[in-house]
């Protein structure tokens, strides 16, 4: 799939089949978030790839019920002292999202109702006290692909030289 496909591609996907995503995929997928930009190369992430069934479940017990079927979630965990930690994760996280789409898997950016909970998941995934979760990443295959929002037509966003 062509790289522009796979911007028109992308979307939250909700739905997944329970099925596992092989190890070389997410591998493939993590190292596409470990080549993101990142300010002054400080390169302030770290990802943890759940995989384990139980674990998984935990997740979506305490957040929403359906992280339970994506067949892994990976765990952006960031350096808050660097001072462009939210930017190189927020890189890191879009260049995963579409490597997830281009290999046919669906991906949500997901980090509302985990925050709560987030001192929680530190412990249980061992990330250190200074670090903080960006976000969950569930990937999975997608049970149905959804259908996009309606963006606005490009031409109402687009100015030349000035606005």
């Amino acid at each position: 799939m062509d790289i522009f496909e796979v911007f028109g591609k992308r979307r939250s996907v909700r739905q997944y089949t329970g099925d596992p995503v092989p190890r070389e995929d997410l591998l493939k997928i993590v190292a596409a978030g470990h080549t993101a930009a990142t300010g002054y190369n400080k390169q302030p992430w770290d990802f943890i790839v759940v995989q384990d069934r139980a674990m998984i479940q935990e997740m979506a017990d305490r957040t929403s019920a359906w992280l339970a079927q994506a067949g892994a979630i990976i765990v952006v965990v960031l350096d808050p002292s660097t001072r462009f930690w939210m930017e190189d994760g927020s890189a890191a996280i879009q260049n995963m999202h579409l490597a997830a789409t281009a290999l046919g898997y669906g991906s949500c950016w997901f980090e509302g109702t985990m925050l709560p909970h987030e001192e929680y998941f530190k412990q249980r995934l061992a990330i250190p006290p200074d670090r903080r979760i960006l976000t969950f990443l569930p990937i999975g295959v997608p049970a149905d692909w959804p259908e996009g929002p309606k963006k606005k037509p490009l031409e109402e966003v687009l100015h030349w030289e000035k606005w």
